[in-house]
């Protein structure tokens, strides 16, 4: 059995800064474990631009930003594994693993970071009435097509969904030469950042329709056409309201869901809200020793954010490894309360915060001049005025350890509320 101070699963963004940070704070004996056939994950296929403005101060493509973490990566000579599954996580901490050179291998580690990202809701998990063509794409699976593989999806494209993926493959679609008939969105409000709604739609005349969904897909080999229905409050199609559009292709944007089938198998305590494992302020799971960060955890906006956060991990790990991590008795709760839906992380340990503790949480709804109020147990420590609040962009809010360090108590608590 192979052994390691510390194995990350996952060569993404999350597992790349894991890794490197964890080297950074001292440990040597590293490795990473990435089920696809090179390191980056999916910033690969997100050729784009937009990434790298918080850590680099510059604007880079995915494949740029991730090629910056790999050779730093290859030069501090971390171990990693490609073309490699991971197949069981145990909570003593045995990795199963799997790949066509070296077979089956059990691999034990003394920490391990979860760094698995998320996958896209598909078809099935929305339940769209009707046939089932080729043609119905999820917006990743698309964008790896053309980006990665080569290959065009369609020429007249429906995309059901406005997350970010979904509304830069409609600006990508359209580069390429495609119709992009129209975006329809369930909720009132749009899935992704206003930039990206700028950017790909607005810009190139693409109508999105907010409070509408497909009710059916039309063709028997191949899409041929879809139906769009306008939605009342509770969701439901309005009779009525149904247009049709034709159309070749049908591209779902229709969310993220954390990738933690693993996490489960090593029984971590996983958040009803988010999916993702339950973490502490180190980014440590209800497991010792299994740390999580990135996508796996809550599904972030910005890939800087991910970065940010996977430092953190890759630095508990490494302090959990060199047995500095402090086991305090009083726990600090965080509690999302009117308007929020979740707050990361969930636990604080006070005695393992260096300057500062970092609340990251999105919003329920689209508010307009509102306050987000702090409160340490029932004392308001600060209300921070905000003009508008969605639930597409996450919030991030800095407390001091002072604060904390000063006074016992039990819980953070953040709501929304009228100015």
């Amino acid at each position: 059995m192979l052994s390691y101070d510390i194995v990350v699963i996952g060569g993404g963004p999350a597992g790349l800064a894991a890794a490197i940070e964890s080297k950074k704070n001292g440990v040597d004996s590293i490795l990473i474990i990435e089920r696809d056939r090179e390191l980056g994950g999916i910033l690969q296929q997100c050729i784009h631009n937009g990434f790298g403005l918080h850590i680099f101060k510059e604007e880079l493509s995915g494949p740029e930003y991730a090629g910056r973490f790999i050779e730093e990566l290859k030069e501090m000579g971390i171990d990693y594994k490609l073309d490699t599954m991971v197949i069981d996580i145990t909570e003593d901490k045995v990795i199963s693993t799997v790949n066509g050179e070296e077979g089956f291998i059990k691999i034990q580690a003394k920490a391990v970071i979860l760094a698995m990202g998320c996958r896209e809701r598909t078809r099935g998990a929305i339940n769209i009435p009707g046939t089932r063509p080729a043609g119905v794409y999820s917006a990743g699976m698309a964008q790896r097509f053309i980006n990665m593989e080569g290959y065009m999806v369609g020429k007249k494209i429906v995309i059901l969904g406005s997350g970010d993926i979904g509304l830069i493959m409609a600006r990508r679609l359209t580069l390429e030469g495609a119709e992009v008939e129209a975006v329809a969105e369930l909720m009132p409000f749009s899935g992704g950042l206003t930039r990206n709604i700028v950017q790909c739609l607005e810009d190139f005349n693409i109508p999105l329709l907010l409070s509408h969904t497909v009710v059916k897909v039309e063709g028997k080999d191949r899409v041929e056409g879809v139906v769009i229905a306008q939605v009342d409050e509770n969701r439901r199609p309005i009779k009525g309201t149904e247009k049709h559009y034709e159309c070749d292709t049908l591209l779902l944007s229709v969310g993220l869901i954390p990738e933690n089938e693993l996490s489960e198998k090593a029984n971590v305590e996983i958040h009803r809200v988010t999916s993702g494992p339950v973490v502490n302020e180190s980014m440590e799971t209800s497991i010792k020793g299994i740390f999580a960060c990135g996508n796996v955890v809550h599904v972030h906006d910005l890939v800087d954010f991910v970065t940010e956060e996977s430092r953190r991990a890759g630095k508990g790990a490494a302090k959990f490894v060199k047995n500095l991590l402090k086991e305090d008795e009083d726990v600090i709760t965080t509690v999302a309360g009117e308007g929020i839906s979740y707050i990361v992380p969930q636990r604080i340990r006070v005695e393992n915060i260096d300057d500062s503790v970092h609340l990251f949480m999105r919003v329920k709804n689209v508010y307009n001049d509102v306050k987000l109020v702090i409160k340490l147990d029932d004392e308001v420590i600060r209300e921070i005025k905000k003009p508008h609040l969605a639930p597409a962009e996450m919030e991030n809010i800095k407390i001091k350890s002072s604060l904390l360090k000063e006074r016992k108590i039990s819980e953070i608590s953040i709501c929304v509320e009228e100015v």
